[in-house]
């Protein structure tokens, strides 16, 4: 750093006060130490500083009563929060009354350094006097207190640095939070890099992370950079964790102690700096004990645990659903929905939660070519089956008849199958839009060249032509 920063420290554990100041000494810091958070207040009120670090436990004066205290003055001086294991209540607390970062006890020199020199940086300072000025908007609708206090959370502890974990049922907004984390942190102006570690093989997964050299393996006809390489200066979401497999677990493990990734076939490290945002669908402690997921990088990850409740648990907030995602579908003239019909979906269980919701509503948009929507136009007596095929029946609307079937089979008897889903879907979805069949095809996520098939074949079931078929 060009100018020696002045840092005050407050903590009553002589030997951790002659770590600190042994560590930030070393690092080119002039560093004042202060027995509790009485004795620092008095120094600040004396002296000016650049960063206060504070323990958490102290006599006559706590870690927060001081940081209470500090902010009370109307002071932008950063504070960190130094905070035992296994407290995160206190580390989220502290951020929400304005900490700009925490460190857990026990840590590492490296680690004090790591985190002195991002709240300092210049990107830091910046982003705090920006963030004063005006709130972030979110993409998350919500009224449930619940789900408030989850993005205050996610909000607050997006000024650290530090890993987190959301966890909840598919469909819940998990990737959501993982972005208002992003958008709500000082990373906002680097990129934000998603790699689904579900969809991927464990050899292909390991190359899409780290990156490989040319020659690496077969196949490697070129350098390829990892996604955490990608992400330097933002952040990286590794979606669905627990379904990597326990080899590359370890590798993942090294990366988020050491800050460094190997290529595959390289022959340095890369230092990476990078802020990790995991998902997961599962109970990740239930896989530890069951030796699908290794403890320690469960323990890694899990610094800020942040747990999405399912829709069936915020129920306040399915009307407020439906109207946005029938606004989101027909505009701002988008029809009300009967009580009756709100009723009936308040009712539901969801337990495809927000995106079941969301494709219940498009369906419903459809099948009431723009009008209000019946309590049958979102095909609640069938969704559940039918909103847990969803992806099935979207392939089969672009596969084979062969493979129509094959999908058809795998589904429970509710009254309908997923061949004659399709079949309503594609025929409402040409008279919604008077038989535009480029608009249709849009809607449907398919080519005219598979909607052309799919009318001709309705039309051969029928013994009419593909006009008769869709009029």
């Amino acid at each position: 750093m060009e100018q020696q920063a002045r840092i005050l420290v407050a903590d009553d554990d002589p030997q951790m006060q002659l770590a600190i100041k042994a560590s930030l000494s070393r690092a080119g810091f002039d560093v004042v130490i202060a027995a509790d958070g009485k004795a620092a207040l008095e120094l600040f009120e004396k002296r000016s500083f650049d960063l206060i670090i504070s323990d958490q436990r102290m006599p006559e004066m706590t870690g927060q009563e001081f940081l209470a205290a500090v902010q009370a003055r109307g002071t932008q001086v950063p504070f960190v929060m130094i905070t035992a294991h296994g407290t995160i209540t206190q580390a989220v607390e502290a951020m929400q009354l304005g900490a700009a970062d925490f460190i857990t006890k026990p840590f590492s020199a490296e680690e004090l350094r790591r985190v002195v020199d991002r709240v300092l940086s210049p990107e830091n300072r910046d982003f705090r006097s920006e963030e004063k000025k005006s709130r972030r908007g979110r993409a998350i609708i919500t009224n449930d207190q619940m789900m408030i206090r989850v993005l205050e959370v996610a909000e607050a502890v997006a000024r650290s640095d530090a890993t987190v974990l959301v966890q909840g049922e598919s469909g819940t907004g998990k990737e959501l939070v993982a972005r208002l984390v992003h958008s709500s942190s000082a990373r906002c102006k680097g990129p934000f890099v998603a790699v689904n570690c579900a969809a991927l093989p464990e050899t292909l997964l390991e190359s899409e992370l780290f990156g490989h050299e040319k020659g690496a393996f077969t196949g490697a006809l070129a350098r390829k950079i990892g996604k955490f390489e990608l992400a330097q200066g933002g952040t990286i979401l590794l979606d669905e964790i627990s379904e990597m497999e326990l080899g590359l677990q370890a590798k993942l493990l090294r990366v988020l102690q050491e800050r460094e990734v190997d290529r595959v076939g390289g022959r340095d490290p890369i230092a990476i700096d990078v802020r990790v945002v995991a998902t997961t669908n599962r109970n990740l402690e239930m896989a530890v004990s069951e030796g699908k997921f290794r403890a320690d990088l469960f323990y890694r990850l899990n610094v800020i645990p942040i747990t999405l409740p399912p829709l069936r648990e915020r129920r306040c907030d399915i009307k407020l659903l439906v109207r946005h995602f029938m606004q989101q579908y027909l505009g701002d003239s988008a029809p009300e929905i009967s009580p009756a019909v709100l009723e009936s979906l308040t009712a539901y269980s969801w337990p495809g939660n927000v995106r079941e919701m969301q494709n219940a509503v498009e369906r419903a948009a459809i099948l009431s070519r723009g009008g209000t929507p019946t309590q049958e136009d979102f095909l609640l007596g069938t969704a559940r089956t039918i909103d847990t095929t969803v992806a099935a029946a979207a392939a089969a609307v672009q596969s084979s008849a062969a493979e129509v079937s094959k999908v058809e089979r795998q589904v429970v008897h509710v009254g309908t199958t997923v061949q004659q889903m399709e079949k309503t879907l594609i025929l409402e979805t040409l008279r919604a839009t008077q038989n535009n069949r480029t608009q249709a095809a849009k809607l449907l996520g398919i080519s005219i060249r598979t909607l052309r098939n799919k009318l001709n074949e309705y039309g051969a079931e029928l013994g009419q032509s593909a006009e008769e078929a869709r009029s």
